[in-house]
This record gives C-alpha cells, structure tokens and sequence, in this order.
C-alpha cells in the first residue's frame, strides 16, 4: 500500500468516528517526516463552533505539538475538497502538499469555487493532489445525508 493510502486511511477514521458523532464524515491527517502527528475529524456540532471543520482542527494540533503557527514540510491529508476557510488556513501554516478525496463542486475552494491556490493574493499555495479515493469518500458522505434525512 502506498503512503498517500496509509494516511487516507487514517483520514478516513477520523471521518467514519466523525459520523459516528453525528457530524459529517470528513477527517484529516497533518503527516511530517513520513509519521502522522495529528489527525482530526469534523467537530462542528460537538463544539458548537462553525469552525471546527476537520482541516482547522488538525491544523490546530500540529501548530501546538510543533510549537509554531506554520508547518512547511508538513502535508494534509484530508477526505474531502477543502472550503475556502480551510484553503485559507492550510495557505497561512504553509502546508507543503495537500491530497484530498472527494472533490466538492458545491463548497470546495481548491479545484471548484473559487480556487484560492490559483488567485493572485494567495500567500502561499500547496502541491494539490486531489482525487484520491473519491469513490470512497463520495459513498460515506451520501450515506451519511441519506441516513439524516
């Protein structure tokens, strides 16, 4: 199995403990060094805080296990297109590579919307890698909205 699958796979954890919790199944991995060093799932109702998407959160960890508000030669593996407060964050810690599953055409920042890494006011861009385990990710999130309503 390949690196990218390995920490998709924890990715996909946390977005599976995610709906568990009743929110929806999006979950995130910050990987240095070929080692994961923090991973999240969404938290939003939980928190009671419309930003506590599982990018911030995981984010959040890294900086504070890191001691520090970037993380250059980190990269992010999440299960779904990054919105455009996520895009924002993942530009400001200087993320080196993003891979992400799910495109999300309604409210990804990345390759849908209004694609943050490609405007010329974005302080910083990742590698993007999109696309990976899509199927997948897609599935969950449909059940997951099915079963709600």
């Amino acid at each position: 199995m390949s690196a990218p699958n390995i920490f998709l796979d924890v990715a996909f954890d946390e977005a599976r403990a995610a709906a568990d919790r009743g929110e929806v199944p999006i979950g995130a991995a910050v990987v240095r060094d070929g080692q994961i060093i923090a991973r999240a799932g969404n938290r939003t109702r939980a928190d009671n805080d419309p930003t506590a998407h599982a990018e911030i959160l995981v984010i959040r960890a890294a900086c504070a296990l890191l001691k520090d508000e970037r993380l250059p030669g980190c990269d992010l593996y999440v299960t779904l297109e990054p919105c455009a407060m996520c895009a924002g964050a993942i530009s400001f810690a200087r993320i080196r590579r993003l891979y992400f599953s799910a495109p999300d055409p309604k409210g990804g920042a990345v390759e849908n919307g209004p694609r943050l890494y490609g405007q010329p006011t974005c302080h910083h861009a990742p590698e993007v890698y999109g696309g990976l385990r899509e199927r997948e990710a897609a599935a969950m999130l449909r059940s997951f909205f099915v079963a709600l309503r």
